[in-house]
């Protein structure tokens, strides 16, 4: 099928504007989460793994690292740079509220920055992405550069 165009690529350069806003589908973080993203990094800190000394810790909870928050909202997010992001630059993240297995999250995100490459068909995109919880509460921002292909730029085969 020669003229056919694929479903399921991201949005382009071009396509966005600044100010343009849009958010995911929200996920609910398992144990079965914590576990995985503890035994995949061997983030083996006490206070995400040992379950009876819960009344110690500062936070009521099975409380989830904020680096584990990122990753899941980056993958949240990834329709909207599926098959255009070309690279992720740059980030600030900054932990607003703690997240605890049982809670669902989602991304708020704002195109914050735009600017065209210096070479190429693509440009650099900065978004202020929010991790938002089940009650509304930012517990977590982060605000990536990434370079972004331009429309017209050869497509990767489907």
């Amino acid at each position: 099928m020669t003229n056919s165009r694929f479903l399921g690529g991201g949005l382009y350069f071009d396509q966005l504007s600044l100010g343009d806003r849009f958010h995911t589908a929200g996920r609910t973080i398992t144990e079965a989460d914590l576990n995985s993203y503890v035994n995949l990094t061997w983030f083996t800190e006490e206070l995400f793994t040992n379950v009876t000394q819960t009344h110690a810790n500062a936070m009521s909870g099975r409380v989830v690292p904020g680096g584990m928050l990122y990753v899941m909202a980056e993958g949240l997010l990834k329709p909207l740079v599926e098959r255009t992001g070309l690279a992720f630059l740059h980030t600030e993240i900054d932990v607003k509220a703690p997240t605890c297995v049982g809670d669902t999250i989602h991304v708020d995100i704002e195109v914050i920055e735009l600017r065209q490459a210096k070479a190429g068909a693509r440009g650099l995109v900065r978004t202020r992405n929010n991790i938002v919880n089940q009650n509304g509460v930012i517990v977590l921002v982060y605000t990536p550069l990434r370079l972004v292909r331009a429309l017209g730029t050869t497509e990767m085969p489907a």
